[in-house]
C-alpha cells in the first residue's frame, strides 16, 4: 500500500470534529482557505454526475410581460395590484418587453398573476 493509500485511509477514519480542526490547521499552515476548492469542486461536477442526479422541482417562479398587448391600460392596472409599484413605475413595466413583474414567487401565485394578466390582455410568460 502507498502512502497516499495509508494517508486516504487515516483521514477516512477521523471524526467530523477532527477533520475541521484538521482543516483549521492547514489553512494556517498554508495560508489557504477551504471553502474556495469546494465551491470550485461542486461547481465543476462532471455532467453525467449531474445527469445522475434527480432534477430538483422548480419552487420560485418569475412572471414576465412579454407584450402588453392592445388594452396597456387594463394591464397596468393588474400590474399595480399585483405589486406595491406607482403608476409610472408600472407603465414603465407595462412598456419593457422582458421585466420582471414578480420574482421568485410560488407557483400559484405565478400562475395566478399569469391568468389576471392575460385576462387584462398582456402576453406572459413563467419562468
Amino acid at each position: 500500500m502507498s502512502d497516499i493509500d495509508k494517508l486516504v485511509e487515516q483521514l477516512g477514519k477521523l471524526s467530523v470534529l477532527e477533520a475541521a480542526e484538521l482543516v483549521k490547521k492547514l489553512e494556517e499552515a498554508w495560508g489557504v482557505s477551504a471553502a474556495a476548492p469546494v465551491a470550485i469542486a461542486a461547481a465543476g461536477a462532471s455532467p453525467a454526475a449531474a445527469a445522475a442526479e434527480p432534477e430538483e422541482e422548480k419552487t420560485e417562479f418569475d412572471v414576465v410581460i412579454k407584450d402588453a398587448g392592445p388594452k396597456k391600460i387594463e394591464v397596468i392596472k393588474t400590474i399595480r395590484q399585483l405589486t406595491n409599484l406607482g403608476l409610472k413605475e408600472a407603465k414603465d413595466v407595462a412598456e419593457t418587453a422582458g421585466s420582471k413583474i414578480l420574482e421568485a414567487v410560488s407557483k400559484e401565485a405565478a400562475q395566478d398573476a399569469k391568468s389576471k394578466l392575460e385576462a387584462a390582455g398582456a402576453v406572459i410568460e413563467v419562468a
